[in-house]
């Protein structure tokens, strides 16, 4: 009945279609519970009194409503084409109750008391709307907030970009550079000994030249010697015959005259890559610089790290540290065991252990859990519960054997061990470095632990 009503308003009112209308359906919804009191007052009116004190039983079954006639509907559409809406309105036919019978209420104030007014719901909406428009006023300035950190971030990817770029045109250069001068020093290799065996050829054809030289004066004198009469030979016969006997032994070719090529060749690469060694330095833990703290400065090795005391402009990425001087190594651990060193006496105040991949990094609640660390303090500044080295050391080593849950601190220098934490890890756990301001601490390579 309520979708029959619907469809006969929506035929004799100039409302737009409720389907595209949002106002339009608000009003069509209230109109027909309008039309349904009117119908429900006027049924009660026209009864007698009979059937309202059957109404009043107990007994009596329950009266419903009756649909609204169109004549009702036509009434109650009038105030929506410019006429006074009708109050009381009634049935054709039906005759005027009497003064002295029971007079309920007026449909326009029944419908008051349940139903809000159209102003009322247009203030209610435009309350409704300022509100949303707050919301999204703020959501907007928060969008140009982000857009303008966005744009900051596509600055220092660039800058990023261009820094990495340097630094591997820098270190590939120091490899060429090395390749160059084992290149040159290769071949000049090959041209002294080229030079030096020639040299000793060289003295050998002088020598076989005088050998031949020799040889052919002798074949002369002999040949001449023969060619005179029979005494002359007969006196010079001796002497002849003592130079013939006499003549030095043929010239040999000695067995070092050719150039040793293996020694120039042979595992040529290897040699190089084995000497490359001397220059290369293998560092067991990077540093992550996305992971650090404004205040810090990384070298271009990524092995060191320095407290500025200056705020650098640096996004605030979600996975860098914000309140703490602390960078994170740039790969982490869930195996094995690992060791590294970290020179620490250019700084007076540190800490150094390793840390949970999900620890919190933002705000100070970073040291107050998943933290295993040790830290020299002198001047008792540290509030965290951190294990506390009381000397001051040049170096200090970390151990961690993931599968047997051990974090192990010592000194290097001294082979003195320093504290051990023991845990059952299951999460991936990373290296972290903090240092306070004008200290720096240095991750040692392999070559110098």
């Amino acid at each position: 009945m309520y979708f029959v009503i619907c469809s006969e308003i929506h035929s004799k009112s100039n409302l737009p279609n409720p389907a595209v209308d949002p106002y339009s359906s608000t009003v069509l919804q209230h109109l027909v519970c309008h039309i349904f009191a009117m119908s429900e007052i006027q049924l009660f009116s026209s009864k007698d009194e009979s059937l309202i004190s059957q109404e009043s039983s107990p007994h009596s079954p329950h009266i419903r409503s009756a649909p609204a006639p169109p004549d009702v509907i036509s009434e109650s559409l009038e105030p929506l084409h410019g006429h006074q809406p009708i109050h009381t309105p009634r049935r054709r036919g039906l005759p005027s109750p009497s003064p002295t019978r029971y007079q309920p209420a007026s449909p326009a104030s029944l419908y008051a008391l349940t139903h809000p007014t159209i102003p009322a719901i247009e203030k209610w909406t435009v309350e409704e709307l300022n509100t949303a428009l707050k919301s999204l006023q703020k959501k907007l300035q928060h969008n140009e907030k982000m857009k303008g950190k966005f744009e900051k971030t596509v600055q220092h990817i660039k800058s990023q970009a261009e820094h990495t770029e340097r630094q591997i045109k820098q270190q590939f250069e120091k490899l060429h550079q090395f390749l160059r001068d084992e290149e040159e020093a290769t071949i000049t290799a090959l041209r002294e000994e080229e030079e030096q065996k020639k040299q000793m050829m060289k003295e050998k054809l002088e020598e076989m030249n005088r050998h031949i030289s020799a040889l052919s004066h002798t074949i002369k004198d002999m040949e001449e010697m023969m060619k005179a009469n029979d005494v002359c030979f007969l006196k010079e016969f001796p002497v002849s015959k003592e130079r013939v006997q006499s003549s030095q032994p043929d010239p040999q070719m000695d067995s070092e005259a050719l150039i040793h090529v293996p020694n120039h060749l042979g595992n040529l690469l290897f040699r190089v890559w084995k000497k490359m060694q001397d220059i290369v330095q293998n560092t067991p833990v990077i540093l992550d610089p996305n992971t650090a703290d404004p205040h810090l400065v990384l070298s271009d090795d990524l092995t060191s790290v320095r407290n500025s005391g200056n705020t650098q402009p640096l996004p605030d990425n979600p996975e860098r540290f914000d309140c703490h001087y602390c960078v994170l190594g740039s790969e982490g651990f869930n195996s094995g065991t690992h060791c590294w060193d970290v020179e620490v006496k250019e700084s007076q105040y540190w800490r150094l252990g390793v840390t949970t991949a999900s620890n919190q990094r933002k705000g100070w609640d970073f040291f107050n859990t998943d933290v295993w660390s040790v830290s020299y303090d002198p001047y008792g500044l540290c509030l965290f519960s951190v294990f506390r080295v009381n000397q001051d050391l040049d170096r200090v080593r970390v151990n961690l054997d993931y599968d047997r849950g051990t974090v192990s601190f010592s000194d290097p220098v001294t082979n003195t061990h320093l504290h051990t934490f023991t845990h059952t890890f299951t999460h991936t756990l990373f290296p972290f470095f903090w240092c306070n301001r004008s200290s720096s601490l240095r991750i040692l390579s392999v070559n110098s632990q």
